[in-house]
C-alpha cells in the first residue's frame, strides 16, 4: 500500500527540494566552456553544507560525489571528472539533499555554450514531457498515466524513452515506493493518492531508447552514443493539480530563461 505524507512531512520535503533548486542555480552560474564537472561538484558540496544540509547522493550506495553529472551521451549517474566542458556539450546535473530528516531531489540539463537545433529540441521536449507527466499526477490517476504522458510527448517528437531507469517516491528515504516509469499505459499501475510524494524524471534520448552501463559501475550511457537529456521535479499528488515541491525558478533566473 502506498502512503501519503502528512502536511508536516510535505513541508520538510519542500524545504529540502527548494535547497536543491538553489544548489543547481549555484552550479548553473558556473557552467561554461573550460569549467570541469569536479569544480561544479565542489561548489555544490560547499553550498549544501553551508545551508545546514548534507548531499543526498554522497556515499549513497558508494557513490563518490555530491552531484551526478552526465555529459552528452551519458544519461544519468555520471561521476564528476576533470575533463573541461566544451562548447556544444549538454550536461545533466542531478542533485539530492538531506535536511531535517527528509530528502529533496531534482535535475536539470544545461546547454554549454551553443548547441545545435536538434539538441535544443531534445532539451525542450524532455522538459515538456516532465510537465506533461506532472499534469497527470492527481488523485485517482495511476502511475501508468504519468508514464504514458511522458512517453507520448517524447516519442511524438521522434526521441527514445529510457526504460531501465525510473522516477520514484521519496521522503525519509531517497528511493521509496512507487517506481515511476517514463513509459506506460493509461489506467495501469498503482493508484495515486493524496499526499503521495514522487520524483518524476524523464530520461530522453536523441536516438534509440537502449542504454548500457560503463565500467565505473555507475554511468549509464546511450547504446548508440547519441546525446540524452534529463529533467526531474519532486512533486506531491493533489486532488486537482499536483504541487511541485522543487523548482527551476532559481536556475532559470541565472540562465535568463523566459518561461
Amino acid at each position: 500500500m502506498l502512503r501519503g505524507k502528512s502536511e508536516e512531512e510535505v513541508a520538510l520535503v519542500r524545504e529540502s527540494s527548494l535547497l536543491v533548486g538553489k544548489t543547481l542555480a549555484e552550479v548553473a552560474e558556473m557552467i561554461k566552456p573550460g569549467v570541469t564537472p569536479k569544480e561544479l561538484d565542489k561548489r555544490a558540496f560547499e553550498f549544501i553544507s553551508d545551508n545546514g544540509a548534507v548531499p543526498g547522493f554522497l556515499n549513497y550506495n558508494g557513490f563518490p560525489n555530491s552531484l551526478c553529472i552526465s555529459r552528452n551521451e551519458a544519461v544519468v549517474h555520471g561521476i564528476p571528472d576533470s575533463k573541461p566542458l566544451v562548447d556544444g556539450d549538454i550536461l545533466s546535473v542531478d542533485c539530492g539533499v538531506l535536511m531535517n530528516g527528509f530528502f529533496g531531489d531534482s535535475a536539470y540539463t544545461f546547454a554549454v555554450g551553443n548547441v545545435s537545433d536538434e539538441i535544443t529540441k531534445l532539451l525542450e521536449t524532455t522538459k515538456r514531457s516532465l510537465e506533461k507527466g506532472i499534469e497527470q499526477a492527481i488523485v485517482g490517476n495511476r502511475v501508468g498515466d504519468i508514464g504514458y504522458a511522458v512517453q507520448f510527448e517524447a516519442e511524438s517528437n521522434g526521441f527514445g524513452v529510457v526504460r531501465e531507469l525510473v522516477g520514484h517516491g521519496l521522503g525519509r528515504e531517497l528511493h521509496e515506493p512507487p517506481e515511476v516509469p517514463n513509459f506506460g499505459r493509461r489506467g495501469k499501475g498503482p493508484r495515486l493518492i493524496d499526499g503521495l510524494v514522487i520524483a518524476i524524471e524523464p530520461m530522453i534520448n536523441l536516438g534509440k531508447k537502449e542504454v548500457t552501463q560503463l565500467r565505473d559501475g555507475w554511468t549509464i550511457v546511450t547504446a548508440d552514443r547519441k546525446p540524452s537529456a534529463h529533467y526531474e521535479h519532486t512533486i506531491v499528488v493533489r486532488r486537482d493539480k499536483a504541487e511541485v515541491l522543487s523548482t527551476f525558478k532559481y536556475i532559470e533566473e541565472k540562465l535568463n530563461v523566459i518561461v
